[in-house]
């Protein structure tokens, strides 16, 4: 990948007793782009995810965040790192006791010296961003699970951070919210510049979203590359996947499907006749 990179996986593995979650992850996540990891239920994108941030470290293979290598760092060095993250999590993750506002605020007035009346322009310019402004001083238990999202991505973007991670974001949306957040990601990333990454295997989404994509499936990585890119691939995991299709290599118990992640050129129009066939016949 020739632009440059803020977030660099190499070889990264890990594990959890007996069963290896990730295994051999190497991939580039560029700056001021947005990018996603896609794959099945279960596949590590969690994980992952966590590997990132530092809340778990990996047993092999390094994780470079903006030139610096994170694992095994000190925490001290470590919570510097992540004062350059901002996270939205499934939820939103927001503090049921405090309104919107205060949920907003909540990491400037935590983890800076702001004055109110700072941290008041900070809060009113990220809840204009999202649409909030008239909804502030409603409690979590008050809004609807969208406006919980544009709640939580307020305050992942409130300290002004060179990246953001997004933890499955769509979750528990209808469709047409789910369209509203990805129109409300796409216009957050341009105004802010920032390296969006998002997990998720929700792939219209993920399509009219990110720029760069990969897919897991069984712990591996199976393709990085532009959404141009991945579009036009012939691997059949890939082409199941994106194509949302229940017959290929991806079987429902994802772990269990004995198939060479490389995957073999797969034939579209003959798996369709195939299928077809085998209607006919069940008939």
């Amino acid at each position: 990948m020739a632009e440059e990179a803020v977030i660099s996986l190499r070889g990264v593995t890990k594990s959890f007793g007996s069963h290896t979650v990730l295994q051999d992850i190497s991939f580039d996540i560029p700056k001021g782009r947005i990018t996603a990891i896609m794959g099945p239920s279960g596949t590590g994108k969690s994980v992952m995810l966590k590997n990132i941030i530092g809340l778990l470290t990996p047993e092999a293979g390094e994780i470079w965040v903006e030139g610096e290598q994170i694992v095994g760092m000190r925490d001290r060095d470590l919570y510097r790192i992540r004062r350059k993250m901002g996270v939205l999590f499934q939820d939103g993750a927001l503090f049921g006791s405090m309104n919107i506002y205060d949920n907003i605020a909540f990491p400037l007035r935590e983890h800076t010296k702001k004055s109110e009346r700072d941290i008041r322009d900070k809060v009113m310019a990220n809840a204009e961003l999202v649409g909030l402004l008239d909804h502030l001083k409603k409690l979590p238990g008050e809004v609807s699970g969208g406006m919980k999202k544009r709640a939580g991505l307020a305050r992942a973007m409130v300290m002004d951070p060179d990246i953001i991670l997004f933890d499955e974001p769509d979750s528990g949306l209808d469709p047409v919210r789910v369209a509203y957040l990805d129109e409300l990601v796409k216009n957050a990333q341009r105004e802010t510049g920032s390296t969006f990454f998002i997990i998720s295997h929700n792939i219209p989404s993920m399509m009219r979203t990110a720029e760069y994509m990969g897919v897991l499936f069984r712990s591996e990585l199976v393709k990085f590359a532009s959404k141009e890119d991945m579009r036009e691939s012939k691997n059949s995991i890939i082409r199941q996947f994106l194509a949302g299709k229940s017959r290929g290599p991806i079987g429902m118990d994802e772990m269990a499907s004995d198939v060479d992640i490389r995957g073999e050129d797969w034939d579209e129009d003959e798996d369709e006749h195939e299928h077809e066939q085998t209607e006919v016949m069940t008939v």
